[in-house]
């Protein structure tokens, strides 16, 4: 089968995370995408003599489990995937995804649970990170998300329903501020203009609204009038701080050293009781009410942990570590990004607890420096790409008893679940717990004992 070529295709089955399965003439066809029951036209764009690799064009029918979609950017906004299955179906799916995925990684004889629905499935998240960008070549300026399937294109994304009212007036008038004055968006190829990202942080609890305009550092534009248009919006929240991230790189990320325009460049959040001061580069989890409810199962997990030593590795902001100190003995988190690190500390005394040790640092080097410091207990909660092999070894030469696994991603979990069982661990307990409704994402724990 040559490239290029153009088939239609019933999707037959699905894998993690978002990839749909069919066949032409008995050979395999992923699809990206696209939903179980789907029809569909795909356009080849990779074919090897197992499988073939198709872009999808169109969906020509939709699969009997599906319903209308419920937002208006469906159809050009390349998230929420899920959105025409009821939340009902969509948790039945990932479900079905991850326990596939163990399967595959012959993880066997363990308890799995049912999975844990988000306690809220709309306005939910607590970061919104858009792009400025134009919906077609040469077009006006967007902001918004990525074009579904088009990583080039931005479409301006106002009535998204992930996020609360305040996102929404705030992501029109920053649109509207830029729109009026003619700065326009940075342009990935020639490197011209100006204004690149936009990321707004807001708490459910406190209210509380940081944020960063990632922008070139020569921006042609009045600061003071972008923060008082800004703090003259009517919102539910309270803006706290408003932020220039000074972006002259090269690369689509939002980086760069950070020039307050007003207020302070943190935010406050709550989570099971406890307060946390969390910086612009922080990672915080986006859903932080089904944060609390992920976080209450996992220590759930680890048992009795009244008198233990826990190492808390991938830490972030430190938010599982503080609730575990109120129990333990002591509690030690490692984490890369420094910035988070001093949030985690600052946290620490914010919250009285004073059993806490934040490191900062690369988990594979750091852990050279506490290797005689034995834990009886391990969580690991590491970022998408998982933790390397060289990182797990070490850690798993601590010999601790115990080990609860937090994972963004079921995939390279069961990659690291696999080493760990020839390792000397089992894998005891796994429970899939929704934190990202209408996407395909979820997160897994997974509780292991050494044997």
């Amino acid at each position: 089968m040559r490239k290029r070529k153009i088939l239609d295709i019933l999707i037959e089955d699905t894998k993690y995370p978002n990839v749909g399965v069919g066949y032409h003439e008995d050979k395999r066809v992923e699809v990206k995408g696209v939903l179980k029951g789907q029809e569909v036209k795909v356009k080849i764009t990779r074919s090897k003599k197992d499988k073939m690799v198709g872009k999808l064009l169109e969906v020509l029918k939709q699969g009997e489990m599906e319903e209308s979609s419920f937002c208006e950017h469906f159809g050009q906004c390349g998230g929420c995937s899920l959105q025409t299955l009821s939340y009902e179906n969509q948790l039945k799916h990932k479900e079905y995804n991850v326990k596939k995925l163990l399967e595959n990684g012959n993880i066997e004889n363990y308890e799995f649970f049912d999975i844990i629905a988000s306690p809220l499935t709309f306005e939910y998240r607590n970061k919104m990170e858009f792009s400025f960008g134009n919906e077609m070549k040469g077009g006006e300026t967007t902001l918004g998300m990525h074009k579904k399937g088009r990583v080039h294109d931005v479409v301006t994304v106002d009535k998204c329903h992930l996020v609360d009212e305040d996102y929404r007036k705030i992501l029109t008038t920053t649109l509207a501020f830029f729109k009026d004055r003619n700065i326009d968006h940075f342009n990935r190829k020639t490197h011209e203009g100006f204004v690149r990202h936009f990321t707004i942080r807001k708490s459910i609890k406190t209210k509380e609204i940081l944020i960063g305009l990632s922008a070139v550092t020569e921006t042609p534009m009045d600061k003071a009038e972008f923060v008082e248009v800004l703090r003259g919006l009517d919102l539910d929240g309270e803006i706290v701080g408003i932020l220039h991230i000074q972006n002259d790189n090269i690369s689509d990320m939002v980086q760069g050293p950070i020039d307050i325009l007003y207020g302070r460049d943190y935010y406050m959040e709550e989570l099971l009781g406890l307060k946390f001061k969390v910086s612009f580069y922080s990672f915080f989890q986006t859903n932080p009410i089904g944060a609390e409810v992920l976080y209450t199962k996992a220590i759930d997990y680890l048992g009795d942990i009244e008198g233990k030593k826990i190492f808390d590795l991938f830490t972030g902001t430190g938010t599982i570590a503080q609730v575990l100190s109120q129990k333990a003995k002591e509690v030690i988190g490692i984490e890369i990004v420094e910035d988070a690190v001093i949030a985690a500390r600052e946290n620490a005394k914010l919250n009285n607890l004073d059993n806490c040790t934040f490191i900062a640092g690369d988990v594979f080097d750091e852990l050279d420096k506490v290797k005689n410091n034995k834990p009886d207990m391990i969580v690991v909660d590491p970022p998408r790409m998982g933790i390397t092999e060289k990182a797990l070894n070490k850690i798993i030469k601590f010999g601790a008893k115990e080990m609860v696994y937090i994972s963004c991603n079921p995939k390279t979990l069961v990659d690291n679940l696999v080493q760990l069982e020839k390792s000397g661990y089992k894998v005891k307990k796994v429970v899939p717990v929704d934190m990202f409704p209408h996407t395909p994402h979820c997160e897994v724990i997974c509780k292991l004992e050494r044997v």
